[in-house]
């Protein structure tokens, strides 16, 4: 019996077709004498990573719901890949002529999709270089003033700040993993604050901050506002969020900075983040000289506009490729992608819901789903989580864990003898989760009764 494909190996046919075509642009140059190449050793070597990449935890298929990984388009492995062949540098138009035409184009989609109407932007190594970068333009616009950001918010908000010399402070968040309103205005109130960072998808729960409500607030305290949305920020494509969130998703475009990470909820492979300015006129601040790399061309370098310097071409032609077959539209088959994960967590949390076994701090805003096993303590929900965690591997079914506020589950009249309550999570992120949705259940069962 034939086993089952998970690696979609016959559309490396497409790629064989594409490289023909490329070969095919560059049919005017003289013949290269190329070095001999042992292929049976490069063979042995190439059987050598396959076997080792084979001992990985499955994060390509639905069983796999632990951590943030989604496995990329096809059209995006096999665009990177053809790009390999070239190997262009997207930090001057003479590294990347083609693929740096091929980021702006595929930024300037991104910046359409967050709500700007014009922008400054370009592709990063991933969301945490977006998010310094974002940082580094507000220290230098807000005279180095304090940074907050809801204590949900991810952990590099404030390390990035400590780079950068910026003073940082988190502010609580509500029992639902948001920012806490009366808290940011109680802070705000003290008149240092110049940058707000608005979360639009917690790496934790997948909770949004009230972007509405924060906006409120920067019209009396006028401080700069950037939204971190690395992980949530496709989901404006989606049509199944709530109000809440949708509120806070149609206003993105308000805001004086963004992030998304096309690595996650793109179908990108890593690393692939995207920084973006809502104003142009910022590219000033990154103005520097360099005769060695800036000859060709009068245009705009990408590199005039990053911190970053060589910088993967292949990542801007694996995304450009993707929105050119899956364009971002609503109503679209990529949005429709968004709205299946979400889906299967709003199931997955009604059976859990339903449980008694279990205690869950509120419905997914997103497409990840937090719970906990029900029990007299903190410490011991914490304790039989870790052991379903275990349990659920052995089934084949991989979770991940995550520290909750205790605060978050008050409602389930646990006893608080710990600051926290070690939770079970899963991120339903890739479409099929939806129709394992059933199977997952079932194995979550199966390892409550291990």
């Amino acid at each position: 019996m034939k086993p089952p494909s998970h690696f979609d190996i016959d559309s490396t046919d497409l790629l064989r077709q594409a490289l023909e075509r490329l070969q095919s642009e560059y049919a005017g140059l003289p013949s290269v004498d190329r070095p001999t190449r042992d292929t049976k050793a490069i063979a042995e070597v190439l059987l050598e990573v396959a076997s080792r990449m084979g001992r990985e935890f499955p994060y390509f298929h639905p069983l796999y719901a632990g951590q943030m990984l989604k496995p990329p388009h096809p059209v995006a492995r096999l665009a990177y890949a053809l790009s390999m062949w070239i190997n262009p540098n997207n930090h001057a138009l003479d590294g990347g002529r083609a693929s740096s035409v091929m980021e702006a184009e595929a930024v300037a989609q991104l910046a359409r999709l967050a709500g700007y109407s014009s922008h400054l932007g370009h592709l990063t190594s991933g969301g945490t270089m977006a998010n310094l970068e974002a940082l580094w333009i507000a220290g230098q616009l807000t005279n180095k003033s304090v940074i907050l950001a809801s204590d949900q918010a991810h952990y590099t908000q404030g390390r990035i700040s400590a780079v950068l010399g910026l003073p940082f402070e988190p502010v609580a968040s509500d029992r639902n993993g948001r920012l806490d309103m009366v808290e940011l205005e109680k802070r705000l109130a003290k008149g240092d604050v110049g940058t707000v960072v608005a979360t639009l998808g917690t790496t934790a729960t997948g909770s949004v901050d009230p972007l509405p409500d924060i906006l409120k607030l920067r019209s009396d305290y006028r401080f700069r506002l950037h939204v971190d949305a690395a992980y949530g920020g496709y989901f404006t494509l989606a049509d199944n969020l709530e109000s809440a969130a949708r509120s806070a998703f149609d206003l993105m475009g308000a805001a004086d900075s963004i992030v998304i990470d096309p690595h996650k909820h793109g179908l990108q492979p890593y690393g692939c983040g995207c920084v973006l300015f809502r104003d142009p006129a910022v590219g000033t601040l990154y103005k520097h000289d360099s005769p060695y790399t800036y000859f060709t061309s009068r245009e705009l370098h990408l590199g005039e506009i990053s911190l970053e310097c060589s910088r993967p071409g292949a990542a801007a032609v694996a995304l450009w490729a993707t929105q050119r077959l899956l364009p971002l539209e609503k109503g679209g088959t990529f949005g429709a992608g968004l709205t299946a994960g979400r889906s299967a967590a709003i199931a997955l949390h009604r059976r859990m819901e339903a449980d008694k076994r279990f205690v869950t701090p509120f419905a997914p805003e997103l497409d990840i789903l937090t719970w906990t096993v029900r029990a007299k303590s903190c410490s011991e929900a914490s304790t039989k989580s870790r052991r379903v965690f275990e349990a659920a591997a052995r089934t084949g079914l991989h979770l991940a864990l995550a520290e909750l506020p205790a605060a978050m589950f008050e409602h389930a009249g646990m006893l608080k003898d710990r600051a926290t309550v070690t939770s079970l999570r899963s991120v339903l992120m890739k479409p099929e989760h939806l129709a394992w949705e059933e199977r997952i259940w079932r194995k979550i069962d199966e390892a409550m009764n291990a």
